[in-house]
C-alpha cells in the first residue's frame, strides 16, 4: 500500500511544480498590474489622474517588441 502511495506521490511532483509555477507567476502580474499600472489609481485624493504624471519615457507596457521609449518625444498638451 504504501509503496502504490509514494510512487503516486512521485508522479504528482511536476504537475504541482508546473501548477505552483503558473499561479506564482500570475498572482506576480496582477501585483505588477495593481502596482504600476497608470490604469490603477489607489489614492484618489493626492493623485487622482496618475496617467497624466508619465512621461513619454516611461515604460509602462510589460513588453514593448519595436518601441524605444528612451527616444520618445513630448506629443500630448501638460495639465
Amino acid at each position: 500500500y504504501f509503496s502504490f502511495l509514494f510512487s503516486l506521490s512521485l508522479q504528482l511532483i511536476p504537475l504541482i511544480g508546473f501548477i505552483s509555477v503558473g499561479l506564482g507567476s500570475a498572482v506576480l502580474y496582477l501585483l505588477r498590474l495593481a502596482l504600476y499600472s497608470p490604469d490603477v489609481s489607489w489614492d484618489r485624493k493626492n493623485n487622482p489622474e496618475p496617467w497624466n504624471k508619465l512621461s513619454p519615457t516611461d515604460q509602462y507596457k510589460f513588453l514593448a517588441v519595436s518601441t524605444d521609449y528612451k527616444n520618445l518625444k513630448k506629443d500630448r498638451p501638460s495639465f
